[in-house]
């Protein structure tokens, strides 16, 4: 059997890392010829407590860790420079893995706040997925508020502390304004930015990966599945309650980017 190499790069806090770590898990265990390597980013703060795992069929390569100029925030300012910086970081880790080693390298499965690495994978002419840590709904929540920005001008500040609800396909229910994660609608984080450039890039993978399954979102996942997106697979719940909560409290302030609507707006149905 021809052994395929897959290049995994999560972001780096722990709620990434972690759910990156299962699915590649799941993927060698179920197909052995398949081999994955992992891609450490390291922020230039904090730090991250060593990766580990039982399996031969993983191995992580640690990528030298880079000086950003515009801080030591979670701003988009250095979530941009930091993500770019590591470009030929991850570029030049690829031609290193290719060299040493002699399987197939089958693609990159890049995480939904590395975007920018779907350039590399075009370098090696390769494709890229996508693993989206978060809810299906939440996929199809950024999906849907992406063209009404681009092309209508829709501002997000809008629905600040608006009773106001949006109708969103990938919700049962209609969207309060004011239930917007906080980053979206707080122009001076940028989160929103953060948010609509990434989304814009999910539609040039080949596919993409979520951390979800369909028995809890059946509504969700059909209402992202279509033409206008790559294929969308669900492969959750990705969860691994033995590690650490690490990431300091840049990693929890950035966890909220990535947080779905809750309570009545996320619920579908579940028996009593």
């Amino acid at each position: 059997m021809e052994e395929t190499e897959l290049v995994f790069i999560p972001f780096p806090i722990i709620g990434h890392l972690a759910s990156a770590l299962e699915i590649a898990k799941l993927i060698t265990q179920r197909d052995p010829r398949f081999s994955i390597t992992i891609f450490i980013m390291k922020f230039p703060f904090g730090s991250i407590d060593g990766m580990d795992t039982d399996s031969d069929s993983i191995r992580f390569v640690t990528l030298p860790r880079l000086e950003v100029s515009s801080g030591t925030t979670l701003s988009d300012l250095f979530l941009s420079e930091f993500l770019n910086a590591h470009i030929p970081l991850v570029r030049d880790a690829g031609h290193e893995l290719t060299r040493s080693n002699s399987v197939r390298l089958a693609g990159f499965v890049i995480d939904m706040f590395c975007t920018h690495i779907i350039d590399v994978a075009d370098v090696f002419g390769v494709p890229s997925y996508l693993f989206f840590a978060s809810s299906a709904a939440f996929l199809g929540f950024l999906l849907h508020l992406q063209f009404p920005h681009d092309y209508e001008g829709l501002d997000f500040n809008e629905f600040k502390d608006l009773d106001a609800e949006l109708e969103v396909p990938s919700f049962v229910n209609s969207v309060p304004g004011k239930a917007f994660p906080s980053l979206m609608i707080d122009k001076e984080s940028g989160g929103a930015e953060i948010l609509l450039h990434h989304t814009r890039r999910f539609r040039q993978v080949k596919g993409i990966l979520v951390n979800t399954f369909i028995e809890l979102e059946s509504h969700a996942i059909q209402s992202v599945s279509g033409s206008t997106v790559p294929a969308v697979h669900p492969v959750g719940p990705m969860l691994n309650t033995q590690m650490g909560s690490g990431g300091g409290q840049q990693g929890h302030e950035f966890s909220h980017m990535r947080i779905s609507l809750i309570n009545e707006y996320t619920i579908e149905h579940f028996p009593a």
